[in-house]
């Protein structure tokens, strides 16, 4: 493996390129990331990198966004199937139907992870760590919130005041976490505290001592005085859990909590995709210039 990641760092200086991570991919290659974090901190990260390329290490929907804000960089994907089955759970239609119904007072919300399609015909987007944050400066009284109806529903509770409408998709991997597994992690582990992603369902999210993004999971127990936690979210967060706080203990709330897609993404991989002089991930002018403008959105209502 070091020879793998010193053949990497040799490719990666001579062509001038950025290794940006989510939490949620292989151990190894967060290792060797020059930026590892949550949906939003890379999309945020992605214009601020001077490098000519960026190789993405996530699913295809980060390496769409990362293009979108950077259209003149070259971007890079390790492995163009690893994909996320909830970005393409809405439909551009149904955005139609409810613009025409609901007029200027809705606002579509369109949650990061979706394809650049869904961002084209959106107002803004969010992240799980910014979306209280924006869809409250949002003006409209109206909020169609897509493609996460978990996430969504987390974020509607918090805001009494405003209309939402819920989307049916959600994500394959938190859905499938659910209270009992919850209650049987804390038989185990009474004094621990629980960590939740809000794209749980509610029953899930309700057992919560902190309910937030991947990044909040990770900065609740690192600030916490507690030792033990049930950490219901993809597994890959447990790197940078134990990189930041060695001396306490981080359970899983169920052994299914793992995405086979992110997990496709490895040294091996990252390493050939840097040997490739591909021009990497192409997409339309015009549908950059669409999915631009939620993407842009949000960077400006969140920082």
């Amino acid at each position: 493996m070091k020879e793998i990641q010193e053949q990497i760092m040799r490719l990666k200086k001579e062509k001038n390129a950025v290794i940006m991570a989510h939490y949620y991919v292989d151990d190894a290659v967060q290792e060797i990331a020059d930026y590892v974090g949550d949906s939003y901190y890379l999309s945020d990260m992605a214009t601020k990198v001077e490098a000519e390329t960026i190789v993405l290490c996530g699913v295809s929907f980060m390496g769409e966004s990362a293009k979108i804000l950077n259209p003149g960089k070259r971007v890079l994907l390790p492995d163009v199937t690893a994909d996320c089955p909830m970005a393409h759970m809405a439909s551009v239609e149904k955005v139609r139907r409810v613009r025409e119904e609901y007029g200027d007072d809705v606002a579509v919300v369109c949650y990061v992870n979706s394809t650049a399609a869904l961002k084209s015909v959106s107002d803004v987007c969010v992240t799980s760590s910014n979306a209280l944050k924006v869809v409250k400066a949002v003006p409209n009284p109206v909020i169609y919130f897509i493609p996460d109806k978990h996430l969504g529903s987390y974020i509607a509770k918090k805001l009494p005041e405003k209309k939402f409408i819920f989307n049916d998709g959600g994500c394959p991997v938190h859905t499938m976490i659910r209270p009992e597994d919850i209650h049987e992690a804390l038989k185990a582990h009474p004094a621990a505290k629980v960590l939740v992603h809000p794209e749980c369902p509610e029953a899930v999210t309700e057992l919560a001592d902190y309910a937030g993004s991947t990044s909040g999971i990770i900065d609740y127990a690192t600030a916490s005085e507690a030792d033990e936690f049930i950490i219901a979210t993809e597994l890959g967060v447990m790197y940078e859990l134990k990189q930041k706080n060695p001396d306490k203990s981080f359970y899983p709330a169920s052994a299914l909590q793992i995405c086979e897609d992110m997990k496709k993404i490895t040294l091996d991989k990252v390493l050939s995709v840097l040997n490739r002089d591909d021009a990497g991930l192409d997409m339309t002018e015009e549908l950059m210039e669409k999915a631009h403008a939620p993407l842009k959105r949000m960077l400006e209502l969140s920082r």
